[in-house]
């Protein structure tokens, strides 16, 4: 598990739009990474909601969000709630397993454990969430940032 001073695991995945997005290309922002087990379930959808409807209250932090569902899911997933924040594929969980948001979760099965990293500027994770609630994710950001 990553804690508060980690360097954040860097990551180069493809979004809802297919291009690729990389940790990198956010230096100088704080970046929120948040994993989510599948698009379009109904705590997925909660928490990409609240995080859309704060993402004016976060100044230039950017908000991005990774599955391991398909682009094509992804881009489903954005239009039909019109979240327009970075979805990620990671479809081989490497980025997840990376951050320690992939293990035995309900019923003991493997998947991703809905959690959530707040990253500086430089990289280096800020706050983590693990087992994060799909409604406290928002208001977690909006802790952390005091906003």
């Amino acid at each position: 598990m990553l804690e508060v001073g980690d360097k954040a695991p860097g990551f180069s995945l493809v979004d809802q739009h297919g291009s690729t997005v990389k940790l990198s290309s956010f230096k100088g922002h704080k970046v929120l990474v948040y994993f989510y087990p599948k698009a379009d379930t109904p705590g997925c959808t909660t928490q990409a909601c609240a995080l859309r409807d704060v993402a004016g209250q976060v100044g230039d932090t950017a908000i991005v969000g990774i599955s391991k569902d398909t682009p094509q899911t992804q881009a489903k997933f954005d239009a039909k709630y019109g979240l327009g924040f970075p979805l990620l594929s990671d479809p081989d969980h490497v980025t997840a397993k990376a951050f320690g948001a992939w293990g035995k979760g309900m019923y003991g099965r493997e998947g991703v454990l809905r959690s959530a990293f707040l990253i500086d500027e430089k990289g280096k994770i800020v706050k983590a969430w693990y087992r994060v609630k799909a409604d406290q994710t928002a208001p977690k950001l909006l802790d952390a940032l005091g906003a």
